[in-house]
């Protein structure tokens, strides 16, 4: 029997998981990314909140070439110099606003601060799963909220690393 094919949109805060991944020691391919959110989740919409930096053009466009949506936040340098673009209230208003436009979401990140969207979605029967990069820093609140709909991405590793290829 095949599996019907559901109009999912991803919501991915990609600082957390890019931060995650690298501290799970590898590299994720978004272009394989992509593909298991298709395949695993029937996404066929998905948005990566992003803050925007000039020097980061290449892989931008990457992304995009990969099928993101990217939705970029200004970024500023905090006390330390360290450039910050927080979208979480980006993406919190974009989940919400689009949400008669897709029939469940995919919310990526462990962050705590995606709570309340999170519980609002599960109470709303449109909650596809949270996908969370790092389970040892998974926010005990996140978990709380999506309940049996939080995913793991620890045991993706073999099937969504990088692998540099060969350019010799």
């Amino acid at each position: 029997m095949m599996k019907k094919i559901e109009n999912n949109f991803a919501f991915i805060d990609s600082q957390n998981l890019n931060l995650g991944i690298q501290k799970l020691g590898w590299r994720l391919s978004y272009r394989k990314f992509r593909i298991y959110l298709l395949e695993k989740y029937s996404v066929q919409t998905a948005y990566l909140f992003i803050g925007f930096t000039p020097l980061n053009q290449k892989l931008y466009e990457s992304l995009q070439s990969a099928g993101f949506i990217l939705v970029f936040k200004p970024t500023i340098p905090d006390a330390d110099g360290k450039i910050k673009g927080n979208v979480d209230a980006d993406l919190v208003l974009r989940a919400t606003l689009e949400k008669d436009k897709y029939e469940k979401a995919v919310i990526v990140t462990s962050d705590g601060d995606f709570y309340s969207l999170v519980q609002y979605l599960y109470d709303q029967q449109k909650l596809e799963t949270v996908l969370s990069p790092d389970r040892r820093n998974c926010s005990t609140l996140l978990r709380k909220a999506a309940k049996e709909k939080i995913r793991f991405m620890d045991n993706l590793r073999q099937k969504l690393k990088y692998i540099k290829k060969n350019t010799a």
